[in-house]
């Protein structure tokens, strides 16, 4: 017990803490918008209960994965078809292939619902109303689904349990306020709704990428390979600079219009 209180505990904590939360911010885009799907004065609500009991289960799963991380890798199935397809599914690869699964289809479903809706204003926030149970059922099983690479990244870091969990807490406290401050500026700021979106979709295909790497998934003779974090931060990064210079420059031609039919 008297190692936890070191310099070096505090260090590993610190990076702990830090993992968990740059590892979240994808998991804040779907907070985000699965919260919206309820009346507006209990979205807050949602996001915040959610994540609470994600954190709860969160420390569960921490719990489970030290006891038994071999059984995670451990094939559930093998299938091959020579030539075509072939791969051995575990647990982990199952997981995460479901969690990509669902993200791309939440994205790709509220993309074609911001193509088809007459009402800017509206049309969003009355996309597929769920109940308050239902978003925060959702809220807890896809932050369960985003947990399983930072815990797991955590474990090759330290050993102890104690750390872990408690950067669970930390972050988690962290992701409840930063909920609330992502869904305020998606909500000022409309013209970056398809800018998260698009960041949620590549996030299904980073979960996919992965997942099918876990389970050696082969097509058509190749591999999946995963896709590397630093390609994805990459591609974040041009999306974001790509939309700030469009809407700059769309407001440059907008003014530039307005001043030559005055």
């Amino acid at each position: 017990m008297a190692d936890l209180f070191t310099l070096e505990s505090a260090m590993t904590l610190i990076m702990l803490t830090a993992l968990q939360a740059v590892l979240g911010f994808d998991n804040l885009l779907y907070i985000s918008i699965e919260s919206r799907r309820v009346p507006e004065d209990k979205q807050a609500y949602v996001r915040r209960v959610g994540i609470g009991l994600a954190i709860i289960l969160r420390i569960v799963l921490l719990f489970v994965v030290t006891a038994a991380v071999s059984s995670l890798t451990t094939p559930l199935f093998e299938f091959s078809l020579p030539g075509i397809a072939e791969g051995s599914i575990n647990l982990h690869a199952l997981i995460v292939l479901i969690g990509g699964v669902f993200i791309i289809y939440t994205a790709l479903k509220e993309i074609m619902h911001m193509l088809t809706i007459d009402d800017i204003e509206t049309g969003v926030e009355s996309s597929a109303k769920r109940s308050i149970a239902t978003s925060i059922t959702w809220i807890v099983i896809m932050n369960l689904v985003f947990s399983f690479d930072s815990i797991l990244s955590a474990m090759a870091l330290t050993d102890k349990f104690i750390l872990m969990a408690t950067a669970i807490v930390i972050s988690g406290l962290l992701m409840i306020y930063m909920a609330d401050t992502v869904s305020e500026f998606l909500k000022k700021n409309r013209m970056y709704e398809v800018l998260g979106l698009f960041v949620l979709f590549i996030v299904g295909i980073l979960l996919l990428s992965e997942g099918g790497h876990l389970g050696h998934l082969k097509f058509l003779d190749h591999p999946i390979e995963p896709m590397a974090k630093s390609t994805f931060y990459f591609v974040l990064v041009v999306l974001v600079l790509v939309d700030i210079v469009q809407s700059r420059y769309q407001k440059k031609l907008t003014r530039k219009r307005q001043s030559a039919q005055a």
